[in-house]
């Protein structure tokens, strides 16, 4: 695969297999991505949402066959209280702000049996921006203490929010991950901005929220001259335009299809095509 370089120099595969809503088969399709050849996984700890013990599960047994830890990207998230279900949490609902990231942080590293992870993302803004601050500052300590690679945001779609956490903090975020969907422009201006910063833009949702792109004529034009999927197509678009997707297939004949998104280029005018249909 191919790589995207955060600002701090961390090599981001170009597309991250996804986690969520695998429910029981998490480890099946965990360990199926990595042995297809997917080299990055997005988890949280959010239980609501995710399995994240069992991603630890499907990670285990490739590394058991051969696969490094070195060789795979990694990144998982600490979920506020909102976004959980308040019955099954990683920390108590009267815990500290404090205490709730170090606790969903330490079960995240125990859920993934692994003492370091790459990018550690806050899942949404919180609110106000003193306890945006605060959070942030948590988790810039497991930077320092060099059990994590660098920081991300998830669900943050507007860019004052992520302008002034880029100004106020030390520790600048390096990853941006969103929906990618018409609702909100496609985050155009947001994505202007983190290329100005070095910050990676990742996409989930990709698929489900543009089943316009998928069965437009001109991108099956496309996925005939190069014998690729649709859905590979897109994929490809969305990395020349810099952005890392996020794909949470569970078909073993789309991972390998949507995989080989490297043996080919769309032309400049296809980009442009394509990218006329996000307007």
């Amino acid at each position: 695969m191919s790589y995207f370089l955060s600002n701090q120099n961390i090599k981001i595969p170009n597309m991250i297999y996804g986690t969520a809503w695998k429910k029981e088969q998490t480890a099946d399709f965990v360990y199926e991505a990595l042995k297809s050849g997917f080299k990055g996984i997005d988890t949280a700890c959010q239980p609501k949402h995710y399995q994240e013990n069992l991603v630890g599960v499907g990670l285990k047994k490739a590394l058991d066959e051969g696969l490094k830890r070195e060789d795979i990207y990694l990144q998982t998230k600490f979920t506020p209280i909102d976004g959980q279900d308040k019955s099954n949490m990683p920390y108590f609902q009267n815990d500290t702000l404090e205490l709730q990231i170090q606790k969903s942080f330490a079960k995240s590293k125990k859920n993934l049996n692994v003492d370091y992870i790459d990018t550690y993302i806050l899942h949404s803004p919180i609110f106000p921006a003193s306890k945006l601050l605060r959070a942030w500052d948590v988790m810039s300590s497991f930077y320092k203490n060099k059990e994590i690679g660098q920081l991300g945001i998830s669900n943050c779609y507007d860019l004052d929010v992520l302008e002034y956490l880029y100004k106020k903090v030390e520790l600048k975020p390096s990853v941006v991950q969103n929906r990618f969907y018409a609702q909100s422009s496609y985050d155009q201006e947001i994505r202007v901005w983190c290329k100005q910063k070095g910050i990676i833009y990742e996409s989930f949702w990709s698929l489900t929220a543009n089943p316009h792109v998928l069965t437009n004529e001109f991108v099956k034009h496309l996925s005939s001259k190069y014998k690729k999927s649709t859905a590979a197509i897109f994929y490809k678009f969305l990395n020349q335009i810099g952005i890392v997707p996020l794909n949470g297939t569970t078909s073993k004949l789309h991972m390998d299809e949507d995989l080989l998104i490297d043996e080919f280029e769309l032309e400049k005018i296809e980009v442009e095509n394509i990218n006329f249909l996000l307007k």
